[in-house]
């Protein structure tokens, strides 16, 4: 392990690590009535092999391209031999598939624990139309990643993918899913059936995530194109790196409607986390959104005081370590606010998350800096 003088202290928390789950798990914890649905990895043609989605092949997803999900620190040249010559079992690195490895590479790390997400299972709702078994995917992954993390409960925290196809089973299933173990959830920055995840509908979601004290997290996914807040350009499908740059769009987007509906009025102790989608631009939103509140348009937010009063007290957002002006923004918005995370073992972050995270927190008091490192995370998802 690198020592970097910054990063000794006994809680740094990864707030956003991901597993590539093992490609059978949806056929061995899906409910049995919807097996012959289940996510699956088929043989393809000469040795390629496919994902499988609702019974049919994937309209959007090769599965060699999930190769990539793994390949964090790797240049183009390896990722594309990986993609040439490994399946996706095969190119999986050391800590991401397997739990004793995970715990391993966090203890070279110096690293306390990592708040898990999945990789597969952010692909499949963009493209599942059956409601029903969209609720079913989620609960086979939810049963299995308890189970991954059940050894491990004080590294490995679990946290629970929620469709919001159905409120009321919405919230069934994260009762169920937190009494197996899960510490929290996150929703897609997109619903099934196109309302706001602040709409009526949901209510009893967020109704019993604010009984069971859970925190809810909005964390990117692959979108439908009939989704997307970022595709406006049709000649530029092929522009992956534009794409990534604006996949913050859609949390935000997602975000901002919960003060239009005036979530945060009726879930006074309702807490939800901006995943992924950088942390700098939160200092000018909330400027922006405190303005136009206090203007002719405010009128049509049904809340009593500002966004940012709301934020502060109910809201946390994610950074990524290399955010060079993110020291300030913190000072802007309040030192409790932030996390960090590693994005392990995705593709599109790079790999000197420690070093960057070293340089990150360089300049903050030491209060601010033990928040960033672990404390909030901590607090927020109940694991002090």
């Amino acid at each position: 392990m690198t020592t970097f003088a910054h990063l000794n202290y006994h809680n740094i928390i990864d707030a956003d690590g991901h597993v590539l789950e093992p490609p059978d798990i949806w056929e061995k914890y899906i409910d049995p009535q919807f097996r012959d649905r289940a996510i699956r990895v088929r043989p393809g043609t000469e040795g390629t092999e496919y994902l499988e989605i609702e019974g049919h092949p994937s309209k959007f997803f090769n599965l060699k391209t999930f190769t990539l999900l793994g390949g964090m620190g790797r240049t183009q040249d390896e990722m594309l031999s990986v993609m040439r010559e490994s399946n996706y079992l095969d190119a999986a690195p050391f800590g991401s598939m397997f739990a004793k490895e995970r715990v391993e590479l966090l203890d070279r790390e110096g690293i306390r624990a990592s708040i898990l997400y999945p990789s597969i299972g952010l692909t499949w709702e963009c493209e599942t139309e059956d409601l029903q078994l969209s609720l079913a995917y989620a609960r086979a992954y939810n049963r299995w990643i308890a189970d991954f993390c059940r050894d491990h409960k004080d590294r490995l925290i679990p946290v629970a993918h929620i469709s919001l196809a159905d409120g009321q089973e919405a919230a069934k299933e994260l009762e169920r899913a937190v009494k197996d173990g899960c510490r929290g959830a996150f929703v897609a920055p997109f619903t099934a059936t196109m309302k706001a995840h602040a709409h009526a509908d949901h209510d009893p979601f967020w109704a019993k995530a604010q009984e069971l004290d859970v925190p809810v997290g909005i964390h990117p996914m692959a979108e439908h194109p009939s989704k997307r807040v970022y595709q406006r350009f049709k000649d530029m499908k092929w522009a992956d790196w534009y794409h990534n740059v604006l996949g913050a769009q859609g949390p935000q987007q997602a975000f901002f409607a919960l003060f239009q509906y005036g979530l945060f009025d009726r879930f006074p102790k309702v807490k939800v986390i901006l995943l992924e989608s950088g942390a700098g631009w939160i200092g000018a939103a909330l400027d922006r959104m405190d303005t136009t509140f206090e203007t002719a348009l405010g009128k049509s937010v049904p809340l009593k005081e500002k966004p940012s009063f709301y934020f502060k007290r109910q809201c946390w957002i994610s950074g990524d370590p290399d955010e060079k002006a993110l020291a300030r923004i913190i000072e802007h918005v309040g030192d409790d606010k932030f996390f960090w995370a590693t994005d392990f073992p995705h593709f599109d972050h790079p790999g000197n998350y420690l070093e960057a995270l070293n340089n990150l927190v360089s300049p903050l008091s030491d209060r601010a800096c033990k928040n960033l490192l672990g404390d909030s995370v901590a607090k927020v998802y109940g694991l002090n």
